[in-house]
């Protein structure tokens, strides 16, 4: 089998790179973003640099561990690229959800940026 596609390379390293920032030190979050970025979280809708590294990093709670379970991951037409991932989280209280995050990555000036990323927990009632 030959190499992955360079979008599936990229967006890989991106949510590997998300992820350890996040599970480490939110703050530092920033640096993937962009003033003119968009974030949609649980609903709840924050737009620039500033406004998502403020929510991301006075979330409740103090540690957190992410677990992917699957990511794909696909070009657009306009040479962005569009990557879905599915996983658990472990926060605090030890409690495993599901969630499910998009992210739209840009490569402006030779860095890749997330300009839109949208998450939510995945609640399900089975009963």
């Amino acid at each position: 089998m030959g190499e992955k596609p360079i979008w599936e390379q990229i967006g890989s390293s991106f949510v590997q790179h998300y992820y350890q920032l996040f599970d480490t030190d939110r703050t530092q979050l920033g640096a993937i973003y962009i003033d003119a970025s968009c974030l949609t979280w649980e609903g709840q809708q924050f737009q620039g640099k500033a406004a998502i590294v403020e929510k991301l990093s006075t979330l409740p709670f103090l540690k957190i561990a992410h677990s992917i379970t699957a990511q794909d991951h696909q070009p657009t037409p306009d040479s962005c690229i569009m990557s879905m991932v599915v996983g658990q989280l472990k926060a605090d209280d030890d409690q495993v959800l599901g969630f499910q995050q998009t992210f739209i990555l840009k490569n402006i000036n030779d860095a890749w940026v997330c300009t839109n990323d949208m998450f939510r927990l995945a609640l399900h009632n089975f009963g």
